[in-house]
């Protein structure tokens, strides 16, 4: 299994517009960050999780071009404004893609982007996205990848975290229920939100993104999410062995 880091950057990205911050100020392109999506490909599989504002540019940094499915983990604008970008994979494929999530994330998605999800014109070509809506309800499989989702808190809200066999994604959470960790039992690679070092309503914070990492003990974890205030070498050097900032572009690979 292969998985690219598109973005691990939070919704305002790194750097912010009018920040003057030695993060946003750095050279460095681990510390210039795209908002949060990833691909996972297995055998003749390729995942798209999450469409972001950055998409189009994410895609073609990655060469990825096609992909088999996409997973929405919610309907927050950082995560699903770059659905018009997936016209290009429609145009690639010369098919509608399978779009899935829960069925409020569907149903907020087809509020906003309902031409997405109706035919499109005659004679037309791919003038626009087309997405098939499948709801999750439970381990379903999209080719070579079997999937298993589980409730995040995120605020006052819910999100899905994702488990791809060996590795687990969990992006935008500030709260895991005792079935999140026992759907997390035994991951490898454990991809983890992380946004600042201090609390915030909405998403974890470092010294409990830590806490989660000592519980679930993955052999490997990335930190995502990350925003201005966590510099990718100060917090590489402070971080356990086994845990690191992720950073856009990163490719990982499990098992043989």
């Amino acid at each position: 299994m292969r998985v690219t880091i598109l973005g691990c950057g939070p919704s305002t990205g790194v750097p912010l517009l009018g920040c003057d911050c030695a993060v946003c100020r750095s050279t460095d392109p681990r510390n210039r960050r795209r908002r949060s999506s990833i691909v996972v490909e297995e055998g003749a599989t390729r995942i798209l999780v999450d469409a972001s504002p950055d998409l189009r540019e994410q895609l073609l940094d990655a060469g990825v071009s096609r992909v088999d499915a996409v997973l929405f983990t919610h309907g927050h604008a950082d995560h699903v404004h770059g659905i018009d970008d997936l016209r290009l994979i429609n145009h690639n494929n010369d098919a509608p893609l399978n779009a899935w999530s829960d069925a409020p994330t569907l149903a907020e998605i087809e509020r906003r982007f309902g031409y997405a999800f109706e035919p499109n014109a005659p004679g037309r070509g791919w003038h626009k996205p087309r997405l098939v809506p499948r709801e999750i309800t439970g381990p379903f499989t999209v080719g070579d990848i079997d999937v298993t989702p589980f409730e995040q808190g995120h605020g006052d809200g819910v999100t899905l975290g994702l488990r791809f066999g060996p590795m687990a994604y969990s992006t935008d959470v500030n709260a895991l229920s005792e079935d999140a960790f026992r759907s997390l039992a035994g991951v490898e690679l454990w991809i983890v939100d992380c946004l600042r070092r201090a609390p915030n309503p909405m998403h974890a914070h470092l010294p409990l993104t830590l806490d989660w990492i000592r519980r679930v003990a993955p052999r490997h974890a990335l930190l995502t999410h990350m925003n201005h205030d966590l510099e990718y070498h100060e917090l590489r050097e402070e971080l356990p062995p086994g845990t690191e900032p992720a950073y856009d572009g990163m490719v990982i690979d499990l098992g043989p």
